[in-house]
Parts: structure tokens; C-alpha cells; sequence
């Protein structure tokens, strides 16, 4: 069957929203059956120096699991959507810390990123995702 975007963002905030590796293996298995590659990574950083972090943790979480190759086209591709997905949240982060799972899904041409973070100080935290999308 070919899935489009809206199966493949489906399977990035999946994947993302997983709350341990066992129940992340068995998605990823899951979704591999249907010819989906999925892959999370856990992340933490104040935000100041959390932009650039995101978007290499990404990039190589990618790469790790075969989402993405090493032509340019499809490391930028996960950048831009990892990107995107910050974008979403960057009013809610300036000046605190953020934790949480970075989700990352791909079918055919399809790539989806999707950040599920806390967003806050101490116990104090919001949550919050963020998904970005892109072709390549």
C-alpha cells in the first residue's frame, strides 16, 4: 500500500510519544510491516544551545537506522523538518529547558520529524509538539 504524508506524520508522533525502547521497538516493528521506517531519539538541552543539537541528533538518528542516505537532499530534508517542527515551538522554549523525544518517520518519499517535548523549569513544564514535513 503507499502512504502519504498524513500516515507518515502519524508514525513520526507515534513514535515519539512511546514512553520506553521496548514499546519503541515493537512500533518500529509495526510500522516496518507496513513499509514504514521509524526511529526515536531522547533529548534534553536549555534551548539556547538546543537548536543546532536537535537538528544534528536528528540527522544522525536518521542516518543510523537507513531512514536517509548521505546524499545532501535527504539529510536536508530531515534538518528542514526538524526545523519546522522548532519553529512550532520556539515561542514557548526562549529562556527554558526542554526534554523529551525527538520521532522521525519515513515511507518512500515521505519524511516526517516530530518533537515531543517538556517544555520548563524544574517540575514546572508544558508540553508541546512540533512536526514538520518534508518530500525528497
Amino acid at each position: 500500500m503507499e502512504y502519504g504524508s498524513r500516515e507518515v506524520c502519524k508514525a513520526a508522533i507515534s513514535i515519539a510519544l512511546t514512553d520506553n525502547r521496548e514499546e519503541e521497538t515493537a512500533l518500529k516493528e509495526k510500522y516496518l510491516s507496513s513499509d514504514i521506517k521509524c526511529v526515536a531519539v531522547d533529548f534534553g538541552s536549555d534551548f539556547s544551545s538546543a537548536v543546532p543539537k536537535i537538528l544534528e541528533r536528528a540527522v544522525v538518528a536518521a542516518k543510523r537506522e537507513s531512514l536517509i542516505g548521505d546524499t545532501h537532499s535527504e539529510e536536508g530534508a530531515v534538518a528542514g523538518a526538524a526545523h519546522e517542527a522548532l519553529q512550532q515551538l520556539i515561542g514557548k522554549c526562549v529562556g527554558l529547558n526542554l526534554g523529551g523525544k525527538i520521532g522521525i518517520a519515513r515511507h518512500s518519499s515521505h519524511i516526517s520529524v516530530c518533537l515531543f517535548f517538556a517544555i520548563g523549569l524544574l517540575n514546572l513544564n508544558d508540553i508541546s509538539i512540533g512536526l514538520g514535513h518534508r518530500v525528497v
